[in-house]
């Protein structure tokens, strides 16, 4: 028999073994239990905060680029408005630039979409993991499927935002303590691309040109105000900064709407300047283009790292090696060119990466080498600014009204928020790990059917 000393020593070494192997675990990663969704902020994100006159129970608001494959972390400050906390460089994302619309295309969604307490997951596959809450009202409106669509780890993608472990673990502890500060829900902004004049010159004809505009739109509420906008969705369309006097329907028209005078006049100001920068822009020769990847892309920065590509079964690596087409449009009636953009390998002067055989899910072709995405609202063909000439055409004159087609900007568009959620709603809770989607932890659970959306799943 172990006598009563034996088993106290006993005890603490056992002690002394756990902690150890928990501090060890915070250097990489914890391969099991939620120890990994406790850890603290950075003490260089917290002095930030500080710095910006915030703290880390403070309100926060994300905004992520598929084409600049880049995640932003915005804090609101003492006097209510946001700052940018934090920009992470993305390490994966799939599919093409426009709106995700049907389950297993891949596609990364873009949109306005909240986070509440219940989406997130501290017992992810994929190392720490939060639901983004696709569909969205917008979504819903037009029949769009699927679901799962995650930020998380691993670097690997199958219509999610895929980070870095380390970034997720950051991401995932500034979240957490903004809902321990009384946060209910957080929102996301999901854009295609940042809403320069030089984007929205090159995509001007893009098929998802109307949807783009709308996010536009919220965009232009956020840099205004730098407080986070009201979303609605009414005739199936987006209308921020705007409360409804009755019943909003997402498929119905909208309702008679509320709004802030003087903001929607400086969004409208907003609007109109960048409407003169995108003319001379045209008016300079930047040509119409749509951009076509293969199968979505990743931060430049990675490309420099050979940590990364040992750590992580980065997905589809054999889509990254050549970086996007990029089709040019030109005048209707011409013969589109293909001209291959630099891969994010190339930009940092590195070898593209060795090809890896590509494992699509279900067994089908998820290349989308020339597939289109389709617009949520039909876009006529020739230009929707009115441009349909030369573009050595002087000035605003080779545009009515860009972002508009020539009529009244419409009403300020919108989603529908969802119910709010109490802090302590439990989470949700450990799914299993996608099939296309291999990551290197250990001992992922079985599981019976594949995943045929997100990263499958809720990760």
């Amino acid at each position: 028999m172990v006598s009563k000393h034996w088993r106290a020593r006993l005890l603490a070494a056992s002690l002394a073994i756990g902690t150890g192997a928990l501090l060890a675990g915070c250097e990489d990663q914890l391969e099991s239990g939620s120890g990994r969704s406790l850890r603290p902020i950075p003490k260089d994100t917290l002095a930030q905060m500080d710095k910006m006159g915030s703290s880390e129970t403070a309100p926060i608001l994300i905004r992520t680029y598929k084409k600049e494959a880049e995640l932003q972390i915005w804090k609101m400050k003492s006097d209510g408005q946001y700052a940018l906390l934090k920009s992470f460089p993305m390490c994966r994302w799939s599919g093409q630039l426009g709106p995700k619309t049907h389950e297993g295309d891949r596609q990364v969604p873009e949109g306005f979409y909240s986070i509440t307490p219940a989406q997130m997951n501290p017992n992810s596959n994929y190392y720490l993991s939060f639901n983004v809450g696709y569909p969205n009202a917008y979504d819903r409106a037009f029949g769009y499927s699927g679901g799962n669509i995650m930020v998380h780890g691993a670097c690997s993608s199958a219509g999610c935002y895929s980070m870095t472990d380390a970034q997720i673990a950051e991401i995932y502890s500034i979240a957490r303590e903004a809902f321990n500060g009384g946060q209910r829900e957080i929102q996301m902004q999901s854009y295609p691309f940042k809403m320069t004049a030089e984007n929205l010159a090159k995509h001007r004809l893009d098929p998802n040109i109307d949807f783009w505009k709308q996010l536009k739109n919220g965009a232009d509420h956020f840099e205004v105000t730098k407080t986070e906008p009201s979303v609605l969705v009414c005739g199936k369309r987006y209308v921020f900064g705007a409360q409804a006097d009755g019943e909003v329907s997402p498929t119905a028209a909208c309702p008679s709407l509320k709004t802030d005078s003087t903001v929607e006049s400086a969004v409208a100001e907003k609007d109109a300047k960048d409407q003169t920068e995108v003319a001379e822009l045209i008016a300079k020769g930047v040509k119409p283009v749509r951009l076509v990847y293969e199968d979505g892309g990743q931060n430049a920065a990675f490309a420099q790292s050979a940590a990364i590509s040992n750590k992580y079964d980065i997905s589809r690596p054999d889509a990254l090696v050549a970086g996007p087409q990029e089709i040019a449009l030109d005048e209707p009636g011409k013969t589109p060119t293909a001209v291959k953009v630099a891969s994010a390998a190339a930009k940092a002067g590195k070898p593209a990466p060795a090809a890896k055989p590509a494992s699509p899910a279900n067994g089908e072709d998820k290349s989308f080498a020339v597939a289109a995405t389709p617009a949520p609202v039909a876009a006529p063909v020739a230009s929707p600014f009115g441009f349909v000439g030369s573009a050595a055409s002087s000035g605003t004159s080779l545009v009515k009204n860009l972002f508009h087609g020539g009529e009244a900007p419409p009403a300020v568009q919108v989603f529908e928020p969802q119910q709010p959620i109490p802090s302590d709603v439990p989470l949700p809770p450990r799914r299993s790990a996608s099939a296309d989607a291999p990551v290197r932890m250990a001992a992922l659970p079985a599981r019976a059917k594949a995943p045929t959306d997100g990263d499958a799943a809720q990760q």
